[in-house]
């Protein structure tokens, strides 16, 4: 299915019933990531799995920026007329549910963020050498967008309120200390570094992120840090 927000095609699949949970992906991915997730949270939810804006079927490469692809996520909630939606974001999905929620608190009614981060400082020094060599060398907007984006502040951080599970693994590219930092700014979230596990190997095409969500998802009231 494609919807118009903001200037641009965006294509989105929609699964099961139930309260709407938004899933979006990573960097140079698509929705189907999520297959094994969205075919779980179907059971309980409606799934709205998104291609972002640059990827997958939506069109938007051209011209595309964290913010950009953050009111877009903002926009299909309004023209969809979303409750309230649950949401999960991966990687660059993270940081898309991030800027959303400092943006619009009442956006959603809980967020999951998987391996996320502030700014490109918050990625091991490693990963940003090898994202400058691509960069360099292939000239893609999306890999540049992540050696320049996101520029989120403390301040930013603070203003979410939504219940928030903040999850990255052991192993990630996003160095723990600052997947703590943004729990210690996020005043209303829950942490988890989950032992073992590199940036995407709970989240893409894994049973293993459905069992951390739901979980979350079915606790009432705020959670506690």
């Amino acid at each position: 299915m494609f919807i118009t927000v903001n200037g641009i095609r965006l294509y989105y699949e929609v699964t099961g019933k139930g309260p709407a949970v938004i899933l979006v992906h990573g960097n140079g991915e698509n929705h189907s990531i999520f297959k094994e997730t969205a075919d779980l949270l179907g059971r309980d939810y409606t799934v709205y799995a998104l291609d972002s804006r640059g990827h997958g079927k939506s069109s938007g490469k051209e011209n595309i920026s964290y913010e950009k692809m953050a009111k877009d996520v903002a926009e299909f909630i309004r023209l969809l007329e979303l409750d309230r939606p649950a949401y999960c974001g991966f990687s660059d999905g993270g940081i898309i549910g991030i800027l959303a929620a400092s943006r619009d608190p009442g956006l959603f009614s809980r967020m999951v963020i998987c391996g996320a981060n502030a700014y490109p400082e918050g990625l091991k020094r490693r990963w940003l050498i090898l994202f400058g060599f691509l960069g360099l060398l292939f000239h893609d907007p999306k890999v540049l967008m992540m050696l320049n984006e996101p520029q989120i502040s403390g301040k930013e951080l603070e203003q979410i309120t939504v219940p928030t599970l903040i999850l990255a693994g052991e192993r990630d590219m996003v160095l723990t200390s600052h997947t703590q930092y943004l729990a210690s700014r996020m005043k209303n979230s829950l942490l988890r570094i989950l032992p073992g596990e590199t940036h995407g190997s709970y989240v893409i095409h894994s049973r293993k992120l459905y069992f951390y969500m739901k979980k979350f998802l079915n606790v009432p009231g705020k959670t506690e840090t």
